[in-house]
C-alpha cells in the first residue's frame, strides 16, 4: 500500500505591534528558514513540534512532503512585503507538491504582518484554497496564541502547547502527528470549536506549574478524558499583539461532533472565568526586588526583566534593573545587554584590556539610559552555542552574535550581544566560561521563558515590574484594534 503524503510547513513569530522596528525576512534567515531537504535535515529530531510531525512520520508509515519552514526571534510587526513573499514561497511549494493527502503545520498565532493583522489565519486559509476542503489540515500554535475565528475555520484539528516553559513542543508535534494519521486511516473525523471569554491573563501569571495557570491545564486533561474528545487547548493569549483576536481562548477538538467541542471548550472557558480574578496581580518594583535580593544569603536570585522580555519582542538592552543594583551598591551581578556598538568598541581593545564604554539603551529611551562602565574584556566569543536539554523554544541551536564579556571591580559581568537572544538557555552563559551560580544577582530579560533554564540553579525568582514594551500591566499600551470590553481593562466585561 502506497505511503500518504503529508506536507510539513511551518511559519512561527510572536509580533509586538508596539515596538517601532519591523521584522523582516533577514530576522527570519538569521532564526531558521530552511526549505526542501534542508528542512528535514534541520529539524529532524529536534525537539520542536516540527521534530515532532517529522517523527510523528516515522512512527504512523506517512511520507513527509517539506515545504517551506521558518522562524525569528519575537520583534515587531512583520513588513508587508517579506510576509507576502515567505507564504507566497510556502505555498508555491504546496502547489508543487500537489496532491498531498494532509498537511501538518506549526504556526504561532500571535504572528502580525503590515496588512495581514491575523497573520496566522491568512496562512491557513491560503493553505486551505490550495488543498480544497478535502484534505485534512492539522495546526500546532503557542499557549500565547490569539486565536480567531479564520485560523479554526480554515483547519480540522489544533493543539496548543500546554507548558510554560514550552517543554512540551515535540509532544504537541507528535498529537498533531497522531490525529492526522488516524483522520487520513478513517478511524477519526475531527470537528473544533473555540470559546473567547473577554479575558486577559496576566504574563506574570502564565507558568503552567504554578496556580492559577496550573489549574487550567487541570481542566484541560478533564476535558481530554471526555469521550469523544480528541485534544483541547488553552491559549492564554498575547496583549503585546493589538489584534482583535487578543486574549484569552479555550479550544476543543471533537470525533465528528461539534455539539461536543462546543460544550468542552465552554466549560473550560466558563471555569476560567469564575476565577479571572486570581489571573491579575502586582509585582515588586526594580528597586524592591534589589532590597529582597540583598537581604537573602547566598544566591543567585534572578531577578525577571518583565519589561524587557526578549521573548516578547523587547530590545533586550534596557538598564533599569542593572542601575538598581549599581544605585544600592549591591556587588557580583550578571545582565546581558543587546548592544553591538559596545561590542565592536571591546574587538578594538582585545582581551584583557580596559574599556570606558557606554552599554544598554540604545533602542529607545523606554528601558532606561545607557550605563557608563570601566571594565577588562576578559572574552571575545562567535555567540554561537547549543542547548541539548529540553527548553523553552526547543530550537537547539542558538547565535547571539558576536558577545563580549566585561568585568568590572565591583564584580560586575556585563554580557554584551551582537544580536537579540532571549535567555531560554543557561548555555548562553556557560558557553563563556562564566558560572552563573558564582554570581549574587542574575538579571534575565524574560518572565516565564526562561525559568526552566536558571531555576535549577537559582536560589530564588522573582519576577520584577520594570516599564518597557513588553510591560506587565495592560494599561500601560493604547490598543486600537483590540475587541471591547476585556477584563480586567474594563471592570464591567460579562461572559
Amino acid at each position: 500500500m502506497k505511503s500518504k503524503r503529508v506536507g510539513i510547513a511551518g511559519l512561527l513569530h510572536e509580533s509586538n505591534t508596539f515596538l517601532p522596528v519591523p521584522t523582516q525576512r533577514c530576522h527570519f534567515e538569521r532564526g531558521s528558514l530552511t526549505q526542501g531537504e534542508a528542512l528535514l535535515k534541520r529539524w529532524r529530531g529536534s525537539l520542536h513540534e516540527l521534530g515532532g510531525f517529522l517523527e510523528g512520520a516515522r512512527i504512523h508509515g506517512f511520507q513527509p512532503i517539506p515545504l517551506l519552514a521558518t522562524f525569528a526571534i519575537p520583534s515587531g510587526t512583520i513588513e508587508g512585503e517579506d510576509f507576502e513573499e515567505l507564504v507566497t514561497t510556502m505555498v508555491d511549494r504546496l502547489q508543487s507538491a500537489s496532491p498531498l493527502d494532509g498537511l501538518l503545520v506549526a504556526l504561532h498565532g500571535a504572528t502580525v504582518a503590515e496588512g495581514s493583522r491575523d497573520a496566522d489565519g491568512e496562512i491557513v486559509r491560503r493553505l486551505r484554497h490550495v488543498l480544497g476542503q478535502n484534505v485534512p489540515i492539522i495546526v500546532t500554535l503557542d499557549l500565547h496564541a490569539n486565536v480567531s475565528e479564520q485560523m479554526i475555520a480554515h483547519t480540522n484539528a489544533t493543539v496548543m502547547y500546554r507548558s510554560n516553559p514550552h517543554l512540551d513542543q515535540r509532544e504537541r508535534g507528535l498529537e498533531a502527528a497522531a490525529i492526522l494519521a488516524r483522520t487520513l486511516s478513517g478511524e477519526i473525523h475531527p470537528v473544533q470549536a473555540i470559546e473567547r471569554p473577554p479575558l486577559l491573563i496576566s504574563i506574570a501569571k502564565q507558568h503552567t506549574q504554578e496556580p492559577p495557570a496550573r489549574e487550567l491545564y487541570e481542566d484541560v486533561r478533564t476535558v481530554m478524558a471526555w469521550p469523544g474528545i480528541l485534544s483541547a487547548s488553552v491559549a492564554m493569549g498575547f496583549y503585546y499583539a493589538d489584534v482583535a483576536e487578543m486574549g484569552a481562548s479555550f479550544l476543543a477538538v471533537a470525533d465528528g461532533d461539534p455539539a461536543l467541542a462546543q460544550k468542552a471548550a465552554r466549560w473550560m472557558a466558563h471555569r476560567a472565568w469564575e476565577r479571572r480574578e486570581e489571573f491579575q496581580g502586582r509585582l515588586p518594583s526594580p528597586e524592591e526586588a534589589v532590597r529582597m535580593a540583598r537581604q537573602m544569603a547566598g544566591g543567585p536570585v534572578v531577578l525577571m526583566d518583565v519589561g524587557d522580555n526578549v521573548g516578547g519582542g523587547s530590545p533586550g538592552d534596557s538598564t533599569i534593573l542593572m542601575a538598581e543594583v549599581l544605585r544600592q551598591q549591591l556587588p557580583n551581578a550578571l545582565v546581558i545587554l543587546y548592544d553591538p556598538e559596545s561590542v565592536q568598541a571591546c574587538v578594538r581593545a582585545g582581551v584583557r584590556q580596559e574599556v570606558d564604554v557606554s552599554v544598554g539603551a540604545k533602542t529607545d529611551r523606554l528601558h532606561g539610559d545607557p550605563i557608563s562602565i570601566r571594565g577588562k574584556v576578559r572574552l571575545i566569543s562567535d555567540g554561537l552555542f547549543t542547548e541539548t536539554q529540553v527548553r523553552h523554544g526547543g530550537w537547539g541551536k542558538y547565535d547571539q552574535g558576536v558577545t563580549a564579556v566585561v568585568e568590572t571591580e565591583q564584580l560586575h559581568t556585563f554580557v554584551l550581544t551582537s544580536l537579540r537572544m532571549a535567555p531560554m538557555s543557561l548555555e548562553q552563559i556557560l558557553s563563556l566560561g562564566i558560572k552563573p551560580e558564582n554570581k549574587k544577582i542574575l538579571i534575565a530579560k524574560g518572565v516565564v521563558a526562561p525559568r526552566a533554564a536558571y531555576e535549577p540553579i537559582a536560589r530564588q525568582v522573582i519576577l520584577v515590574d520594570t516599564p518597557g514594551s513588553t510591560s506587565a500591566n495592560p494599561e500601560c499600551f493604547n490598543y486600537q484594534y483590540r475587541r471591547r470590553p476585556l477584563y480586567p481593562l474594563e471592570t464591567e466585561a460579562k461572559y
